[in-house]
This record gives C-alpha cells, structure tokens and sequence, in this order.
C-alpha cells in the first residue's frame, strides 16, 4: 500500500494560506521539488488545483512564462507531469493529467492508496482535515516559517481529536525555515498493543 504524505508551509501561528509571506526561496524550492518526485500522484480539493493549475500548468506554448525563476522550473515540470485526483462535487470536468474524485470520500482514497507505488501527495486545508479525520494521511511534512501571519486559514483547524505524531526528520534552511516530517504515531490499546 502506497503512503498518503501531507506537506504544506506553515507560519509560526499556524496560518497555512499561501499569501502569508511563506513563499519558497531557491533552496525551499529545492526541497520542495524533491517532495513532489516523491509521489506517483497528488490529491486535491477543487480550490488547491485550481490554485496549482493556474501557477504551475505548462503553457500552450510550451516556454515557461518570463515571472517563473529558473529554479522553480523543476517544480514546475514535476508538478506539470504528475497525476492528479481532484475530490470535487461541483466540477463538472477537470483536466491538467487529471481525474475527478467522487462518492465515499474515504473508499476512494483507500483505492488509490491501495494502488502500486511510491506514495501519493496530499495539499491544500480542508481535503487534509477531512483525510485527517478518517485516519488516511501517513505522513505529515510542516514547513514552519519564521513568520507571524495573524490571519488566514489555520493548520486543520477544527480538528475533532488530537492525533499522535511522532518525528521522523528535522532540516534547517537558510532562511530560517524548518521542515519537520512526521508519521502518524500507532495508537495504543490499554493492554500496550499496536492498534
């Protein structure tokens, strides 16, 4: 079963909303490419593929517009070729190597885990919180920005539980940014068993 893994930038308080200061510089993007070569295919909600799509899509053109830094290219070429799953219920239609998501949000992600591979990549706010819910998500990466947002969309803010996390990686960027990787931690019955 392949891994479902959710990376995201986050500010110090928490604000996930990516127009709060977190945009990634040369050496975030390094990582940030790294993450995405990391998955067979990504899962959205409507709002973040629209968002990935609208700055990411290869041109008709074919060349890169002239706002796009030569290091984000990679990014731009790996996110372009992936895969992607887009969990809406009011797109009628999705394109971009893309396929919609419908039904039993919960049977349809199983599916797709169930499938060969690497792993799948998970991004946005309120798909992550529901996949959170469901106990489907393996594997969580904060980008924790030195930055105070003071408003915007919270890190799964709403959350009905708390979920156990345990650290398996820490790096330290230039920038003052931290990437922290965790898995979800098992949970443990009151005999000391794995459940």
């Amino acid at each position: 079963m392949r891994p479902l893994r959710y990376a995201i930038n986050v500010t110090l308080d928490g604000c996930v909303h990516h127009e709060a200061g977190v945009a990634p510089d040369e050496e975030l993007m390094g990582f940030w490419t790294a993450e995405m070569q990391r998955a067979d295919a990504a899962l959205y909600g409507r709002t973040t593929y629209e968002m990935m799509q609208s700055a990411w899509r290869r041109p008709e053109s074919g060349v890169w517009p002239d706002w796009m830094d030569e290091w984000e290219i990679p990014f731009a070429e790996a996110i372009d070729r992936i895969p992607k799953h887009v969990v809406s219920s009011t797109l009628g239609a999705v394109d971009w190597n893309a396929d919609l998501v419908r039904g039993d949000l919960g049977a349809a992600v199983r599916a797709l885990k169930a499938q060969p591979g690497e792993g799948l990549s998970v991004g946005g706010v309120t798909l992550p919180l529901a996949l959170t819910e469901l106990g489907l998500i393996d594997e969580y990466t904060f980008v924790v920005h030195p930055v105070l947002a003071g408003h915007g969309p919270r890190l799964l803010d709403g959350l009905s539980e708390r979920v156990r996390l345990e650290l398996v990686e820490r790096r330290e960027f230039a920038s003052g940014a931290v990437a922290q990787r965790y898995r979800a931690a098992a949970m443990r019955d009151v005999d000391g068993g794995e459940s």
